[in-house]
């Protein structure tokens, strides 16, 4: 797990007498985009009808709120020209669909009609390996050997270009830890993936789960932790907007953020001991 240090800058002839202030500065707003956050995750060993995708928008740098966005109409389409439609639960800007039908290997394409504008996005549904049931832990692990570390592991296809996106869920962390990786330098190995922190202790629980994604999700996710500074490289990049998948069909100029992916995920609990 990577950590980050505040470290304060000491201005000559300036004394710190206890008080702090917070600069709040008065930035400009641009205008609100769409975000699109469709996400179809089929869980191993479920049916995956259920699915959800969500409408917001983009909002000021101090805000914590994402307003939803009503009032569209959103469809996805099979190879055999199967249409699912997604339903707003009303005012909350999150459509759902009971009876979606996932099948790996097969496209999909999305459709969203909003304010007389159409948004497309094609995307194909990607497999995903099994994680291991062995989950190996080290009370001695991470960068200098003083945090309790787990590794699991899964079975990358050899016959196939794989990728992959790994998210670890514990009670120590507000949001996932989201990690890509693809296959050039593991084809057909048994792959593992290691995750340490320092206030792990006995009785956490660890929920893994490991997405079979496409390449071009990849490659959007690894510009989007990058953007993020997350990525563990000391001198991060500027941050910058990344855009998807989603194109406005009748507008080019305001387009959409976000991404539509299919994915089959496997998923795994562990608790420390």
């Amino acid at each position: 797990m990577k950590l980050f240090k505040i470290i304060p800058i000491l201005l000559a002839g300036l004394i710190l007498t206890g008080c702090e202030k917070v600069i709040k500065e008065d930035l400009k707003t641009a205008a609100p985009r769409l975000v699109v956050d469709a996400s179809i995750d089929w869980v191993k060993n479920t049916a995956g009808n259920e699915q959800k995708i969500v409408l917001s928008t983009t909002t000021g740098y101090y805000s914590s709120e994402f307003p939803g966005v009503s009032g569209a109409i959103i469809t996805v389409t099979n190879a055999s020209n199967t249409v699912f439609t997604f339903v707003e639960k009303p005012g909350t800007g999150e459509y759902i669909c009971n009876n979606f039908i996932p099948v790996i290997g097969e496209t999909y394409n999305l459709k969203i009609v909003l304010n007389g504008e159409t948004y497309t996005a094609s995307e194909t549904f990607t497999p995903a390996p099994e994680i291991e049931d062995k989950i190996d832990q080290n009370d001695k692990g991470g960068e200098v050997g003083d945090e309790v570390e787990i590794t699991f592991y899964y079975q990358d296809d050899a016959g196939q270009k794989n990728y992959y996106l790994n998210s670890v869920t514990q009670p120590h962390s507000t949001f996932p830890e989201l990690e890509v990786e693809d296959d050039e330098h593991t084809n057909g190995n048994l792959n593992q993936e290691s995750y340490s922190h320092e206030k792990f202790k006995p009785g956490d629980r660890v929920d893994i789960k490991l997405y079979g994604i496409s390449k071009s999700y990849y490659n959007y996710m690894f510009k989007l932790i990058v953007a993020t500074g997350n990525d563990g490289n000391p001198f991060p990049a500027i941050p910058s907007a990344v855009r998807g998948n989603i194109v406005n069909q009748s507008n080019g100029n305001n387009y959409a953020f976000g991404y539509f992916r299919l994915a089959e995920v496997a998923t795994k609990s562990y608790t420390i001991k």
